[in-house]
């Protein structure tokens, strides 16, 4: 029996490598977005961090409008917008115009931690944790302001009105899952980095899912990291980068990204420490066919709908290449699915 196609698609957070200045970090965004497109990615999120060194991705709808205007096709969303963080209103409106601007392209996916430090998350917002706690009932604002039907609300997102910005809800632990479950949405969860409650996210999401005017059927998408290259040795050359900017966050570091080393022994212990290890579980990392079997495993496991890919990588073109090579493992799954 034929399966349905896993779509593959991007979530970038504009790390800054070291020696690059932030402009060049988000020329290098763009340059992803653009092979992407050509790769046949569905889309490419950016994230939102706030107080960050080495991250670039902080005006979230700001970097969709410069990555959507120079791209065509590829969908250009939010992974995610931190509720908490703003006005409904003001997100229905600069998502409305980008709506405007580039029809059908454009997704809000929905978080509801910070993306920051406490200090910074009250600086933001004073009532952060307020807003955090009301984050069901802000996504029912931003639903609101979308609706056709809230041209007769007195506080009214007129240019969201009745445009197609699918929502998404994001997570990293099982409230999400009963959230977006509850509401009929697709969820992400962050497995990229949080792997602890994927599968039990999953299945509380599947069990609970209620169909919606938004969507019928549970769907379901997963990050991964994801390093391919010709070989083994070079993937996992590669990889030596964000296992260093990991280590960094865990030591409160707030480091570049580091150059690319040789897989060394200390490397290797640093990534088999346990809180390390946890955090980078779901990374595959080698040549097309040892990231192919990762792959196939992973799916079989969670039976996600679709693969959302993080490519920390110090150099551009390798971060090119390796996604132009993972399109190519990912064409080779579903073409056998569907043979």
């Amino acid at each position: 029996m034929k399966k349905e196609k896993i779509a593959y698609s991007i979530l970038e957070l504009a790390v800054v490598s070291q020696g690059d200045s932030i402009k060049q970090t988000l020329n290098n965004s763009l340059a992803l977005a653009q092979e992407a497109e050509v790769s046949n990615y569905k889309r490419i999120w950016f994230a939102e961090h706030h107080n960050s060194d080495n991250i670039a991705s902080s005006a979230t709808s700001l970097l969709m409008g410069y990555i959507a205007e120079n791209t065509h096709s590829i969908r250009v969303g939010s992974g995610g917008i931190m509720l908490p963080n703003h006005a409904p209103l003001i997100i229905a409106e600069q998502f409305g115009t980008l709506a405007h601007l580039y029809p059908n392209r454009i997704d809000l996916g929905l978080g509801r931690a910070p993306g920051t430090d406490p200090q910074t998350a009250k600086a933001i917002r004073s009532d952060f944790m307020q807003a955090a706690h009301s984050f069901p009932g802000e996504i029912k604002k931003i639903q609101q302001y979308f609706a056709p039907e809230n041209k007769k609300s007195p506080v009214r997102a007129t240019i969201a009105e009745g445009t197609d910005v699918p929502l998404y809800i994001l997570g990293s632990s099982t409230d999400s899952a009963h959230l977006a479950a509850k509401e009929g949405l697709p969820y992400a969860f962050a497995s990229h980095f949080a792997s602890n409650h994927l599968h039990n996210a999953l299945r509380i999401y599947k069990q609970e899912f209620q169909p919606s005017e938004f969507l019928q059927k549970p769907y379901t998408i997963a990050g991964i990291n994801v390093y391919v290259a010709d070989t083994d040795e070079e993937a996992e050359r590669m990889f030596t980068s964000l296992i260093r900017m990991f280590m960094s966050v865990l030591t409160g570091g707030r480091d570049p990204l580091q150059p690319p080393t040789p897989m060394t022994d200390e490397l290797i212990g640093m990534f088999k420490h346990p809180s390390l290890h946890q955090m980078l579980k779901y990374s595959f990392v080698g040549s097309k066919q040892t990231v192919k079997n990762q792959v196939q495993d992973f799916l079989g496991k969670t039976e996600v709908d679709e693969l959302i890919a993080v490519s920390t990588a110090y150099v551009l073109e390798d971060r090119l290449k390796s996604i132009r090579l993972f399109a190519e493992v990912m064409t080779e799954i579903n073409t056998e699915n569907n043979s």
